[in-house]
C-alpha cells in the first residue's frame, strides 16, 4: 500500500528549524510542511507591511530555506509553507532571489486569495453578513479599526500547486492542517468526496502542525524527565492510502 512521509516544520514564526534538519537527514521524509502563522502573527506582519509594502511575509523564510535546501534537494524533499503571510508574492520574490544566488532553479508555487480586506464591501453586497458569530454585532461597528482581513483557504489550491510540479509552495492564511493534507491528497490520490480519508488526514495534520508539541514539547506532566528537550525532534507522519498513520520522529532526537 502506498504511503507518504511528511515532516512537521515550524509551529510558529520564530520557531527553530534545526529539528527539521534531523527530519530531512534521518527521517526519510518527502515533504516538510511548516506553519508560521498564529493569529497574532498576521497583525505583526501587517505592521511590517505598513512600514514597507515589500514586507508582510515571515522573514525567517529565506534563512530557514537557505540552510535546509542544500540537504533537501538531493533527497527530493518538497516544502509547503504559509510563510507568505500577508504578502505571498513578495515572499516569492525574495525567495527566488535567494535561490538564484545559490544557483538553484526550483519551481515555486504561490497560493493567493485569502486576503479579503479590500473585498469586504463586495462580500457584504453579495449577502455575506460578516456579523460577529457570538454576539451578532455588525462588522460596521469595528470597520474603521480593522487591520487586515483574511479567510482560511483549504487544501485544494495547494494540491493544484503540487500537481503543477512545485518544489516549494508558499501560501498566506490557510487552514493549518491543509498544509499537511495537501501532500496526502496529491501523493495518495484521495478524492475530494472521500470524507473519511480527508477527515483522517485532517487529524494527522493537526497533530503535526504545532511541531514539537506533538513530541513532548508541550507535555504538562513530569516534563523534567522528558529526554533531551534541548534537541527535540519534530513529528513525522507516515500516512497510507487507507488514511492510517504512524507518528514518529527522527532517530537520535530528543522528546
Amino acid at each position: 500500500m502506498k504511503s507518504v512521509r511528511i515532516a512537521g516544520g515550524l509551529g510558529f514564526y520564530g520557531d527553530s528549524w534545526r529539528p527539521i534538519k534531523a527530519s530531512i537527514e534521518r527521517g526519510n521524509v518527502q515533504y516538510v510542511a511548516s506553519d508560521h502563522l498564529a493569529e497574532l502573527t498576521l497583525a505583526i506582519l501587517q505592521k511590517d507591511r505598513q512600514r514597507d509594502p515589500n514586507l508582510g511575509y515571515t522573514r525567517d523564510l529565506v534563512p530557514m530555506l537557505s540552510e535546509l535546501l542544500p540537504i533537501a534537494i538531493p533527497r527530493g524533499v518538497k516544502f509547503i509553507l504559509n510563510a507568505g503571510g500577508l504578502n505571498p508574492m513578495a515572499a516569492r520574490e525574495v525567495l527566488l532571489t535567494a535561490l538564484k544566488k545559490f544557483g538553484l532553479k526550483l519551481k515555486v508555487g504561490v497560493v493567493l486569495g485569502d486576503a479579503v480586506h479590500e473585498r469586504l464591501d463586495e462580500l457584504q453586497a453579495a449577502g455575506v453578513s460578516l456579523a460577529h458569530m457570538d454576539t451578532g454585532e455588525n462588522i460596521a461597528a469595528i470597520r474603521q479599526r480593522l487591520v487586515f482581513a483574511s479567510a482560511y483557504l483549504g487544501a485544494r489550491p495547494l494540491v493544484e500547486a503540487l500537481d503543477g510540479g512545485a518544489h516549494i509552495v508558499l501560501t498566506g492564511r490557510v487552514a493549518d492542517a491543509a498544509l499537511f493534507l495537501a501532500p496526502m491528497i496529491h501523493e495518495l490520490g484521495w478524492r475530494w468526496d472521500d470524507w473519511d480519508r480527508l477527515a483522517q488526514g485532517m487529524v494527522v495534520g493537526h497533530l503535526l502542525e504545532c511541531s514539537g508539541q506533538a513530541t513532548g514539547g508541550n507535555f504538562g506532566g513530569d516534563w523534567r524527565s522528558m529526554p533531551d528537550l534541548a534537541h527535540i525532534g519534530y513529528p513525522i507522519a507516515e500516512v497510507w492510502e487507507s488514511g492510517e498513520a504512524v507518528i514518529s520522529k527522527a532517530p537520535g532526537t530528543g522528546g
